[in-house]
């Protein structure tokens, strides 16, 4: 006569069987790294799932049952030694220029770009060419952002020393600096300024934004070489993300 355990473990088996489940089939977890980086992620710390990131996150877990995305918070200048430890297995909406070099990683195309500008206060005598020195101008920027004027270097200090630069953890800190006019010219992602601007309709007015672009770029997901999954099988989920208008969403 067979044991309670044994029995009961026949009819477990039985059951997932008869719903088509395969217990050697559980999802694999795939941890995101999440700095704050808005609009895409934005405090992630906090526990609050707001921004782009989650929802891209959720849409992948509604998309298939074979991997289980989950966040895991980290910090923009902490996510490069993250991902090389193994504590996150990929980082999305990055860019190779932005410090990876150093760091094994395979790249992932994600088909999105995004953009960072310049942005003044308005005055009845600036024009476009205001942006065109940014030579004895205070600078806000965001901390740990590379940014191609900078030749992509971050460092905090070399900013301060040589462009003249105050840096936050806040777009809107930012921006609000320069409405105040405690600062010449913020950087801002250009995703973040529309979402912004239909946020304050009253400021609209008062910021000119600067036709000249500090970088385009295109966003990669960066995998760690032993990340549960393959490029290639990201590649096809935002593909079918794509597809099914969930990435445009």
């Amino acid at each position: 006569m067979s044991s309670p355990i044994r029995t009961a473990t026949a009819l477990l088996l039985a059951s997932l069987t008869a719903l088509g489940v395969s217990p050697s089939h559980a999802a694999q977890t795939v941890r995101v790294g999440a700095a704050h980086f808005p609009p895409y992620t934005i405090r992630p710390e906090s526990g609050v799932d707001t921004g782009l990131l989650p929802q891209l996150v959720e849409a992948l877990n509604r998309l298939q049952s074979d991997y289980r995305f989950v966040l895991m918070p980290t910090s923009i200048p902490r996510r490069f030694g993250d991902l090389k430890q193994g504590r996150i297995d990929m980082a999305i909406f990055e860019n190779p220029n932005w410090g990876w070099h150093d760091i094994p990683h395979t790249t992932v195309d994600m088909g999105l770009e995004d953009a960072e500008i310049f942005v003044a206060q308005r005055l009845p005598d600036r024009q476009q060419n205001y942006f065109a020195d940014l030579d004895g101008k205070r600078l806000a920027l965001f901390s740990g952002y590379h940014y191609e004027f900078a030749h992509f270097n971050a460092d905090s200090k070399f900013l301060a020393q040589n462009y003249n630069a105050t840096l936050t953890y806040s777009h809107d800190s930012n921006l609000l600096m320069v409405l105040r006019g405690r600062a010449d010219i913020a950087l801002v992602t250009r995703s973040y300024l529309s979402d912004y601007l239909l946020r304050n309709e009253n400021i609209g007015d008062q910021l000119l934004v600067s036709q000249r672009i500090d970088q385009v770029y295109h966003h990669y997901a960066i995998l760690r070489p032993a990340a549960p999954i393959s490029g290639e099988a990201f590649g096809k989920l935002l593909q079918d993300l794509r597809d099914n208008g969930q990435l445009l969403k």
